[in-house]
Protein backbone atom coordinates (compact mmCIF):
# COMPACT_ATOMS: atom_id res chain seq x y z
CA UNK A 1 0.00 0.00 0.00
CA UNK A 2 1.21 3.49 -1.08
CA UNK A 3 1.54 5.85 1.96
CA UNK A 4 -0.01 8.70 2.31
CA UNK A 5 0.79 11.97 3.85
CA UNK A 6 -1.66 14.98 4.36
CA UNK A 7 -1.22 18.60 3.45
CA UNK A 8 0.35 19.19 7.34
CA UNK A 9 2.94 15.99 7.25
CA UNK A 10 5.86 18.77 7.03
CA UNK A 11 4.86 20.70 9.65
CA UNK A 12 4.76 17.76 11.88
CA UNK A 13 7.90 16.89 10.74
CA UNK A 14 9.16 20.60 12.06
CA UNK A 15 7.87 19.71 15.52
CA UNK A 16 9.38 16.79 15.70
CA UNK A 17 6.90 13.90 15.40
CA UNK A 18 6.85 10.31 15.75
CA UNK A 19 5.15 9.05 12.85
CA UNK A 20 2.91 5.93 12.67
CA UNK A 21 0.62 4.17 9.87
CA UNK A 22 -3.15 4.24 10.02
CA UNK A 23 -5.50 4.16 7.98
CA UNK A 24 -2.80 4.13 5.34
CA UNK A 25 -1.64 7.55 6.51
CA UNK A 26 1.44 8.56 8.03
CA UNK A 27 0.28 10.05 10.53
CA UNK A 28 2.25 12.25 14.11
CA UNK A 29 1.84 9.25 16.91
CA UNK A 30 3.15 12.23 19.59
CA UNK A 31 5.38 14.99 19.28
CA UNK A 32 7.35 14.48 23.00
CA UNK A 33 4.58 13.29 25.46
CA UNK A 34 1.58 11.52 24.99
CA UNK A 35 1.00 11.87 28.67
CA UNK A 36 1.73 15.93 28.23
CA UNK A 37 0.25 16.17 25.29
CA UNK A 38 -3.67 14.43 26.96
CA UNK A 39 -3.05 16.88 30.12
CA UNK A 40 -2.68 20.05 27.96
CA UNK A 41 -6.03 18.97 26.00
CA UNK A 42 -8.00 18.33 29.42
CA UNK A 43 -6.01 21.70 31.01
CA UNK A 44 -5.86 23.81 28.22
CA UNK A 45 -6.23 22.83 24.34
CA UNK A 46 -4.50 20.56 21.75
CA UNK A 47 -3.95 20.83 18.15
CA UNK A 48 -4.88 18.21 16.14
CA UNK A 49 -4.54 17.23 12.43
CA UNK A 50 -7.93 15.19 11.42
CA UNK A 51 -6.83 15.68 7.78
CA UNK A 52 -6.97 11.59 7.21
CA UNK A 53 -10.58 11.65 7.72
CA UNK A 54 -12.71 11.65 4.65
CA UNK A 55 -15.37 14.31 3.66
CA UNK A 56 -18.22 13.13 0.54
CA UNK A 57 -20.81 15.59 -0.32
CA UNK A 58 -24.18 14.74 -1.01
CA UNK A 59 -26.26 17.16 -3.30
CA UNK A 60 -29.34 17.14 -5.24
CA UNK A 61 -33.19 17.35 -4.55
CA UNK A 62 -33.31 13.84 -3.15
CA UNK A 63 -30.39 13.94 -1.14
CA UNK A 64 -32.14 13.95 2.12
CA UNK A 65 -34.11 11.24 0.98
CA UNK A 66 -31.14 9.55 -0.46
CA UNK A 67 -28.87 9.73 3.15
CA UNK A 68 -31.95 7.96 5.24
CA UNK A 69 -31.74 4.85 2.72
CA UNK A 70 -27.95 4.92 2.59
CA UNK A 71 -27.85 5.57 6.63
CA UNK A 72 -29.49 4.29 9.48
CA UNK A 73 -30.23 7.65 10.97
CA UNK A 74 -32.67 10.03 10.20
CA UNK A 75 -31.27 12.33 8.71
CA UNK A 76 -34.12 14.26 6.71
CA UNK A 77 -34.71 15.57 10.34
CA UNK A 78 -31.74 17.40 10.59
CA UNK A 79 -32.07 21.27 10.36
CA UNK A 80 -29.66 23.35 8.42
CA UNK A 81 -26.63 23.77 10.35
CA UNK A 82 -26.93 20.97 12.42
CA UNK A 83 -24.47 17.87 12.64
CA UNK A 84 -25.69 14.19 13.46
CA UNK A 85 -23.44 10.99 14.67
CA UNK A 86 -24.99 8.08 12.59
CA UNK A 87 -23.58 4.72 11.26
CA UNK A 88 -23.55 2.92 7.89
CA UNK A 89 -24.34 -0.88 7.58
CA UNK A 90 -24.24 -3.20 5.34
CA UNK A 91 -27.77 -5.43 4.17
CA UNK A 92 -26.67 -7.79 7.15
CA UNK A 93 -26.48 -5.00 9.68
CA UNK A 94 -22.35 -5.07 10.22
CA UNK A 95 -21.08 -1.71 10.86
CA UNK A 96 -19.20 -0.46 7.96
CA UNK A 97 -18.30 2.97 9.60
CA UNK A 98 -19.59 5.36 12.30
CA UNK A 99 -19.41 8.88 11.03
CA UNK A 100 -20.67 12.09 11.40
CA UNK A 101 -23.46 14.45 8.58
CA UNK A 102 -23.51 17.73 8.62
CA UNK A 103 -26.56 19.37 6.90
CA UNK A 104 -25.24 22.49 5.05
CA UNK A 105 -27.80 25.77 3.51
CA UNK A 106 -29.32 24.83 0.46
CA UNK A 107 -28.26 26.21 -2.75
CA UNK A 108 -30.01 29.46 -4.50
CA UNK A 109 -32.19 27.54 -5.89
CA UNK A 110 -33.15 24.99 -2.94
CA UNK A 111 -31.15 22.22 -3.56
CA UNK A 112 -29.89 20.02 -0.32
CA UNK A 113 -26.56 20.43 0.52
CA UNK A 114 -24.53 17.42 3.28
CA UNK A 115 -21.65 16.86 4.24
CA UNK A 116 -20.52 13.14 5.52
CA UNK A 117 -17.51 12.64 7.34
CA UNK A 118 -16.25 8.91 7.82
CA UNK A 119 -13.41 7.79 9.05
CA UNK A 120 -9.96 7.57 8.08
CA UNK A 121 -9.50 4.08 6.98
CA UNK A 122 -13.12 3.47 5.46
CA UNK A 123 -12.95 6.68 3.26
CA UNK A 124 -12.86 4.95 0.55
CA UNK A 125 -15.22 2.55 1.19
CA UNK A 126 -18.27 4.47 2.64
CA UNK A 127 -17.37 6.96 -0.62
CA UNK A 128 -17.74 4.05 -2.73
CA UNK A 129 -21.36 2.48 -0.68
CA UNK A 130 -22.35 5.97 -1.13
CA UNK A 131 -22.29 5.85 -4.88
CA UNK A 132 -23.50 2.98 -5.32
CA UNK A 133 -26.45 3.38 -3.16
CA UNK A 134 -27.26 6.67 -5.38
CA UNK A 135 -28.22 4.71 -7.63
CA UNK A 136 -32.44 6.25 -8.52
CA UNK A 137 -31.56 9.18 -6.33
CA UNK A 138 -30.88 12.41 -7.92
CA UNK A 139 -28.20 13.20 -5.92
CA UNK A 140 -24.61 14.07 -6.87
CA UNK A 141 -22.22 12.40 -4.34
CA UNK A 142 -18.68 13.70 -4.52
CA UNK A 143 -15.50 12.57 -2.96
CA UNK A 144 -13.91 15.82 -1.81
CA UNK A 145 -11.05 13.74 0.66
CA UNK A 146 -8.26 14.27 -1.38
CA UNK A 147 -8.04 18.33 -1.29
CA UNK A 148 -9.69 18.60 1.71
CA UNK A 149 -7.67 19.25 5.43
CA UNK A 150 -9.39 18.79 9.18
CA UNK A 151 -7.95 20.69 12.02
CA UNK A 152 -9.12 20.22 15.24
CA UNK A 153 -8.27 22.27 18.68
CA UNK A 154 -9.96 21.06 21.42
CA UNK A 155 -10.07 21.61 25.22
CA UNK A 156 -11.12 24.27 27.48
CA UNK A 157 -9.39 27.14 25.84
CA UNK A 158 -10.33 25.84 22.73
CA UNK A 159 -12.54 28.36 21.89
CA UNK A 160 -10.48 31.33 23.55
CA UNK A 161 -7.78 30.62 21.07
CA UNK A 162 -10.23 30.38 17.52
CA UNK A 163 -11.86 33.52 18.86
CA UNK A 164 -8.08 35.16 18.12
CA UNK A 165 -8.06 34.17 14.39
CA UNK A 166 -12.15 35.65 14.00
CA UNK A 167 -12.53 39.18 13.43
CA UNK A 168 -14.40 40.84 16.41
CA UNK A 169 -17.74 41.00 14.28
CA UNK A 170 -18.29 37.78 13.65
CA UNK A 171 -17.04 36.34 17.38
CA UNK A 172 -20.87 35.32 17.94
CA UNK A 173 -20.57 33.15 14.81
CA UNK A 174 -18.27 30.72 17.12
CA UNK A 175 -19.66 31.95 20.84
CA UNK A 176 -23.39 31.03 19.96
CA UNK A 177 -22.42 28.19 17.72
CA UNK A 178 -23.96 24.84 20.00
CA UNK A 179 -22.51 21.26 20.30
CA UNK A 180 -22.91 19.55 16.81
CA UNK A 181 -23.52 22.10 15.06
CA UNK A 182 -21.23 23.83 11.88
CA UNK A 183 -21.13 27.29 10.68
CA UNK A 184 -18.91 29.42 7.99
CA UNK A 185 -16.78 31.86 10.02
CA UNK A 186 -13.99 34.19 8.38
CA UNK A 187 -10.85 33.05 9.73
CA UNK A 188 -7.87 35.48 9.61
CA UNK A 189 -5.30 32.62 7.45
CA UNK A 190 -2.04 34.17 6.25
CA UNK A 191 -2.80 37.96 7.06
CA UNK A 192 -6.09 37.32 4.64
CA UNK A 193 -9.82 36.53 5.72
CA UNK A 194 -10.86 32.68 4.52
CA UNK A 195 -14.71 31.54 5.18
CA UNK A 196 -14.13 28.02 6.76
CA UNK A 197 -16.50 25.42 7.36
CA UNK A 198 -15.93 25.08 11.88
CA UNK A 199 -18.10 22.33 13.52
CA UNK A 200 -18.38 22.37 17.45
CA UNK A 201 -17.58 18.52 17.47
CA UNK A 202 -14.70 16.41 18.90
CA UNK A 203 -13.57 13.38 19.84
CA UNK A 204 -11.82 14.14 23.11
CA UNK A 205 -14.37 14.40 25.46
CA UNK A 206 -13.81 18.41 25.68
CA UNK A 207 -15.36 21.32 24.31
CA UNK A 208 -13.34 22.40 21.13
CA UNK A 209 -13.66 22.45 16.96
CA UNK A 210 -13.19 20.95 13.72
CA UNK A 211 -12.27 23.20 11.18
CA UNK A 212 -12.33 22.19 7.06
CA UNK A 213 -10.15 23.84 5.23
CA UNK A 214 -8.68 23.49 1.50
CA UNK A 215 -5.26 21.56 1.51
CA UNK A 216 -3.55 24.98 0.30
CA UNK A 217 -4.57 26.36 3.54
CA UNK A 218 -4.15 24.42 5.80
CA UNK A 219 -0.38 24.90 6.66
CA UNK A 220 -1.12 28.70 6.92
CA UNK A 221 -4.06 27.63 9.70
CA UNK A 222 -1.97 25.28 11.62
CA UNK A 223 0.59 28.37 11.85
CA UNK A 224 -1.92 30.62 12.34
CA UNK A 225 -3.30 28.75 15.17
CA UNK A 226 0.19 28.07 16.81
CA UNK A 227 1.07 31.75 16.66
CA UNK A 228 -1.74 33.31 18.43
CA UNK A 229 -1.35 30.81 21.70
CA UNK A 230 2.03 30.46 23.72
CA UNK A 231 2.72 26.78 24.61
CA UNK A 232 1.39 26.93 27.71
CA UNK A 233 -2.16 27.67 25.99
CA UNK A 234 -2.18 25.41 22.72
CA UNK A 235 0.12 22.13 22.36
CA UNK A 236 0.27 19.51 19.39
CA UNK A 237 -1.71 16.73 19.65
CA UNK A 238 -0.54 13.09 17.90
CA UNK A 239 -2.94 9.59 17.59
CA UNK A 240 -1.85 8.91 20.85
CA UNK A 241 -2.68 11.21 23.15
CA UNK A 242 -6.66 11.31 20.67
CA UNK A 243 -6.73 7.26 21.84
CA UNK A 244 -6.58 7.65 25.76
CA UNK A 245 -8.47 11.24 25.29
CA UNK A 246 -11.26 9.08 23.19
CA UNK A 247 -11.04 6.27 25.52
CA UNK A 248 -12.12 8.29 29.12
CA UNK A 249 -15.00 9.81 26.92
CA UNK A 250 -16.76 6.23 26.40
CA UNK A 251 -16.55 6.67 22.59
CA UNK A 252 -15.69 3.97 19.84
CA UNK A 253 -13.25 3.55 17.58
CA UNK A 254 -13.96 1.69 14.49
CA UNK A 255 -11.81 -1.08 14.18
CA UNK A 256 -11.76 -1.93 18.08
CA UNK A 257 -15.57 -0.71 19.00
CA UNK A 258 -17.34 -1.01 15.68
CA UNK A 259 -16.51 -3.82 13.12
CA UNK A 260 -18.98 -5.31 9.86
CA UNK A 261 -18.90 -8.84 12.87
CA UNK A 262 -20.36 -6.19 15.46
CA UNK A 263 -24.13 -4.70 15.37
CA UNK A 264 -25.16 -1.16 16.48
CA UNK A 265 -27.67 -2.94 19.72
CA UNK A 266 -24.38 -4.64 21.36
CA UNK A 267 -22.16 -1.25 20.61
CA UNK A 268 -24.96 0.64 23.01
CA UNK A 269 -26.18 2.53 20.06
CA UNK A 270 -29.15 0.85 19.56
CA UNK A 271 -31.14 4.90 19.39
CA UNK A 272 -29.05 5.83 16.42
CA UNK A 273 -30.90 3.48 14.32
CA UNK A 274 -34.31 4.95 13.28
CA UNK A 275 -36.13 1.62 12.56
CA UNK A 276 -39.51 3.88 12.64
CA UNK A 277 -38.21 6.16 10.10
CA UNK A 278 -40.54 5.66 6.85
CA UNK A 279 -39.29 3.77 3.74
CA UNK A 280 -36.12 1.00 3.75
CA UNK A 281 -32.84 1.60 4.25
CA UNK A 282 -29.39 -0.33 3.91
CA UNK A 283 -29.98 -2.81 6.83
CA UNK A 284 -33.03 -1.88 8.10
CA UNK A 285 -34.60 -5.94 8.02
CA UNK A 286 -31.66 -6.90 9.24
CA UNK A 287 -31.25 -4.69 12.16
CA UNK A 288 -35.05 -4.85 12.95
CA UNK A 289 -34.70 -8.67 13.49
CA UNK A 290 -31.58 -8.21 15.91
CA UNK A 291 -33.07 -6.03 17.84
CA UNK A 292 -35.89 -8.30 18.25
CA UNK A 293 -33.62 -10.81 19.12
CA UNK A 294 -32.81 -9.03 21.86
CA UNK A 295 -29.09 -8.10 20.81
CA UNK A 296 -27.25 -5.87 23.26
CA UNK A 297 -30.07 -6.75 25.97
CA UNK A 298 -31.41 -10.03 26.51
CA UNK A 299 -28.98 -11.88 24.53
CA UNK A 300 -24.94 -11.86 23.40
CA UNK A 301 -22.57 -9.41 24.03
CA UNK A 302 -22.80 -5.77 25.59
CA UNK A 303 -20.54 -3.04 24.96
CA UNK A 304 -19.47 -1.74 28.55
CA UNK A 305 -16.92 0.32 30.83
CA UNK A 306 -14.67 -1.60 33.03
CA UNK A 307 -13.12 0.28 36.01
CA UNK A 308 -9.79 -1.33 37.32
CA UNK A 309 -9.17 -2.06 40.85
CA UNK A 310 -5.66 -2.54 40.83
CA UNK A 311 -2.63 -0.81 38.90
CA UNK A 312 -2.44 -2.64 35.61
CA UNK A 313 -4.43 -2.29 32.83
CA UNK A 314 -6.35 -4.45 30.38
CA UNK A 315 -5.19 -4.45 26.41
CA UNK A 316 -7.21 -4.76 23.40
CA UNK A 317 -7.97 -8.78 23.12
CA UNK A 318 -7.38 -9.88 26.54
CA UNK A 319 -10.18 -11.98 27.97
CA UNK A 320 -12.86 -11.04 30.32
CA UNK A 321 -13.19 -13.55 33.23
CA UNK A 322 -16.62 -14.20 35.44
CA UNK A 323 -15.45 -16.89 38.44
CA UNK A 324 -12.32 -17.85 35.99
CA UNK A 325 -14.53 -18.54 32.91
CA UNK A 326 -14.55 -16.22 29.85
CA UNK A 327 -17.38 -14.07 29.68
CA UNK A 328 -16.27 -11.28 27.35
CA UNK A 329 -13.23 -9.44 25.74
CA UNK A 330 -11.24 -6.10 26.03
CA UNK A 331 -11.67 -3.72 22.74
CA UNK A 332 -9.55 -0.83 23.88
CA UNK A 333 -7.80 -0.57 27.36
CA UNK A 334 -4.64 1.54 29.54
CA UNK A 335 -3.99 3.65 32.50
CA UNK A 336 -6.15 6.96 32.68
CA UNK A 337 -4.54 10.12 32.50
CA UNK A 338 -6.55 11.94 34.09
CA UNK A 339 -8.70 9.54 36.60
CA UNK A 340 -5.41 7.50 37.64
CA UNK A 341 -6.57 4.28 37.39
CA UNK A 342 -7.07 1.43 34.41
CA UNK A 343 -9.95 1.79 32.62
CA UNK A 344 -11.17 -0.29 29.63
CA UNK A 345 -13.89 -0.65 27.31
CA UNK A 346 -14.93 -4.72 26.90
CA UNK A 347 -17.78 -6.76 25.04
CA UNK A 348 -19.21 -8.95 27.82
CA UNK A 349 -22.12 -11.31 27.89
CA UNK A 350 -25.68 -9.15 28.66
CA UNK A 351 -26.14 -11.27 32.19
CA UNK A 352 -22.79 -9.50 33.23
CA UNK A 353 -23.18 -6.08 31.86
CA UNK A 354 -24.72 -4.03 34.61
CA UNK A 355 -22.66 -1.08 36.32
CA UNK A 356 -21.41 -3.14 39.89
CA UNK A 357 -20.70 -6.27 38.24
CA UNK A 358 -17.37 -7.65 39.89
CA UNK A 359 -15.36 -9.11 36.62
CA UNK A 360 -11.50 -10.13 35.78
CA UNK A 361 -9.46 -9.22 33.00
CA UNK A 362 -7.06 -11.86 32.45
CA UNK A 363 -3.35 -9.91 32.03
CA UNK A 364 -1.50 -12.94 30.33
CA UNK A 365 -2.32 -15.48 33.06
CA UNK A 366 -2.99 -13.14 36.55
CA UNK A 367 -6.82 -12.57 36.93
CA UNK A 368 -6.71 -8.65 37.64
CA UNK A 369 -10.42 -7.29 39.24
CA UNK A 370 -12.62 -4.85 37.35
CA UNK A 371 -16.04 -3.68 37.78
CA UNK A 372 -18.67 -2.35 35.29
CA UNK A 373 -18.78 1.51 35.54
CA UNK A 374 -21.34 3.60 33.59
CA UNK A 375 -20.30 5.66 30.74
CA UNK A 376 -17.86 7.83 29.94
CA UNK A 377 -15.53 7.42 32.79
CA UNK A 378 -14.51 11.19 32.32
CA UNK A 379 -17.15 14.26 31.53
CA UNK A 380 -16.16 17.60 31.63
CA UNK A 381 -17.17 20.03 33.86
CA UNK A 382 -19.71 22.80 32.06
Amino acid sequence: MTEKYTALYDEHKKLGASFTDFGGWQMPLKYSSELAEHHAVRKAAGLFDLSHMGEVWVTGPGAAAFLDYALVGKISAMTVGKAKYSLICNEDGGIMDDLITYRRPALQDGTDVFLVVPNAGNADVVAAALQERAAGFDVVVEDASARTSLIAVQGPRAQELLLRLVPAAQHSLVTELKYYAAVEVPVLVGGAGKELLVARTGYTGEDGFEIFVDNGDAPALWQALMAVADERELTPAGLASRDSLRLEAGMPLYGNELSLQGDPFAAGLGPVVALSKEGDFVGKAALAAKKEAGAGSTSGRRLVGLKGQGRRAGRAHYPVLKDGAAVGEVTSGQPSPTLGYPIALAYVDVEHSAPGTALDIDLRGKAEPFEVVDLPFYKRVK
